[in-house]
This record gives structure tokens, C-alpha cells and sequence, in this order.
């Protein structure tokens, strides 16, 4: 059984799109559609931009989404996944492509998330970190002990885990997850802590449009980022949805759980290959594959 994966923030590139929009007709459609719904024409910035207008974050989340979603809906033939997952970003694409979600809540939800997270970010500094090759219940320790606040966010692989926090209680994880081991402590170029407490404004707006959007049964089982755990329950889906901008991405235990229902295969839909990566470290032996 083939499982669909869809990426998050930090995958974007300059021309992502392009192809695909000028080769086939259902997608410029999709595309021009969105163009109306945002209000601007995101595909400029996409497909000739800079890196720099790429990078906000109102432009990189909705461009990430619809690079996955138009990708996907432009496959040939009728593909019908057997389970679906995404990372944070990601689990809207994942969301629309099983057909919780329609295209344009999908696409108007993500804008407002990246909204809401933007203006998060600008209360408080606040920043991220990747830490490798450190078990993650010293990682957890580590932050539970720390005079500021600092969580993990993203559990990406058993040897990836991302940090959230202060700008000050970064900087001292960082060293002591060092000085406790760690391979390597790497600060990310994000605009703000994502998955944490510092993302409660954001969440308490975003909750407010999650609540007011119609979602619809899956037509395959999705697993969320908040508990790993496979639902087809629209309730749960919404849930899941308003709580994980402040909780942390359970991506391993997705995967492992996704291996277990039983992925053979992983299929990465939309920009870059970080995914398949993060899979491959997680269980050697499934097969990954990108559509981009």
C-alpha cells in the first residue's frame, strides 16, 4: 500500500510550479483560482521571485501548499492513496488530497494560518534549532530544566529533533544538548518558534477559522502530526488541526504507525526531498519516492 507524504515549511524554492502551470491546463486553472482567493498573484512570487519574498512566511505557506495539492491533482490517472500523512504545513495538503478538506478552505486555511503565525512571531523572539544524534528523552530533559522556555517541536527522525523557544533559551539548549552529546546543535533560519507556546496567539486565531470550515470524512485514513495516530473522524481532524501549532510534530511515530497499518512505499508530493530523508532514517527498509 503506497502512502502519500507532503512536506513543510522550508522546502520552497524560486520557479517551484512553474513548470507544471505553463504544461498543463487543469493546473494554470488551480493556480489562477488561487491567485483570486489570496487576492494577489502568488504565482509571480512563486514561479519568478525572489528568495527573499519567497521566505515570508503568508507567501511560503500557501506557495508550499499549492505546489503539493496541484501536483497531486494533476497526477495521471486516478490515484487513490492508500494513507495520508504531512508535516505540520504539510497535514493541510495531506487534508485536501484525501478530501477532508476542498481546495479553497485548504488554501484560505493556510493563509490564515501563515497570517496568525507571522504576527506571533512578532510579539515575542522566539526561534528554532536542530539537534542531532541526541536521544530524545535527554533532549526533553534538557528542556524541562531550562529557566526559559524551550521544547521540542518536531520529532523528526530518531536522531533529528527540532528545538522551539526564546532566543535565550535556544542558545543555552543548544549548548548543553552539545555538552550532553549531540552531534550538533544547528540554529534554523525561521522567523519564530513554531510548535510551542509561543504559537498560543496564533493558534487561538487560526481555532476560530478551523472551527467555521466544513470538514468531510477522508476518503483514506490520515495521520496527524499531534499523536501519530491514524482518524478518519472529521471532529478529530479538527481537533488535531487547532492544537498543533503549539504542539510538537510527532513525525517518527507517524511513520513507524504508517509502516505498521501498512506503507510499503512512501510518495513525497510537492517540493524537495527532505521527506524521503526523514523516512529513510526512520525504517531503511520502505521505498520513498518524490513527485515534483
Amino acid at each position: 500500500m503506497k502512502a502519500y507524504v507532503f512536506p513543510g515549511q522550508g522546502s520552497q524554492f524560486v520557479g517551484m510550479g512553474k513548470n507544471l502551470y505553463q504544461s498543463n491546463l487543469k493546473a494554470k486553472e488551480l493556480f489562477e483560482k488561487a491567485n483570486e482567493i489570496l487576492g494577489f498573484r502568488i504565482t509571480d512570487i512563486m514561479f519568478d521571485g525572489t528568495d527573499e519574498e519567497l521566505k515570508q512566511t503568508k507567501v511560503t505557506q500557501p506557495s508550499i501548499f499549492l505546489h503539493s495539492v496541484i501536483t497531486f491533482m494533476c497526477l495521471d490517472g486516478d490515484v487513490q492513496p492508500g494513507m495520508v500523512a504531512g508535516h505540520s504545513l504539510g497535514e493541510f495538503s495531506a487534508l485536501v488530497v484525501a478530501g477532508a478538506l476542498s481546495f479553497e478552505d485548504g488554501l484560505s486555511l493556510v493563509y490564515k494560518r501563515a497570517i496568525a503565525m507571522q504576527k506571533a512571531c512578532e510579539i515575542n523572539p522566539s526561534s528554532m534549532a536542530a539537534v542531532l544524534n541526541l536521544d530524545a528523552d535527554i533532549i526533553d530533559k534538557i528542556c524541562s530544566e531550562l529557566d526559559e522556555v524551550v521544547v521540542a517541536a518536531n520529532y523528526n527522525s530518531p536522531n533529528q529533533v527540532v528545538i522551539s523557544g526564546s532566543d535565550k533559551g535556544i542558545e543555552i539548549a543548544m549548548k548543553k544538548m552539545l555538552e550532553a552529546g549531540a552531534k550538533r546543535a544547528l540554529k534554523l533560519p525561521v522567523g519564530g518558534a513554531f510548535h510551542s507556546p509561543f504559537m498560543e496567539p496564533a493558534r487561538e486565531e487560526l481555532s476560530v477559522a478551523i472551527t467555521e470550515t466544513h470538514f468531510k470524512t477522508p476518503v483514506c485514513p490520515i495521520f496527524q502530526n499531534v499523536d501519530g495516530k491514524l482518524t478518519r473522524s472529521p471532529e478529530t481532524i479538527r481537533e488535531n488541526l487547532i492544537k498543533q501549532l503549539t504542539n510538537p510534530v510527532k513525525w517518527t511515530l507517524s511513520i513507524k504507525n504508517m509502516i505498521a497499518y501498512g506503507a510499503k512505499g512512501f510518495v513525497e508530493v510537492g517540493p524537495g526531498t527532505v521527506l524521503q530523508g526523514l523516512i529513510n532514517k526512520i525504517d531503511r527498509n520502505v521505498i520513498t519516492e518524490g513527485i515534483n
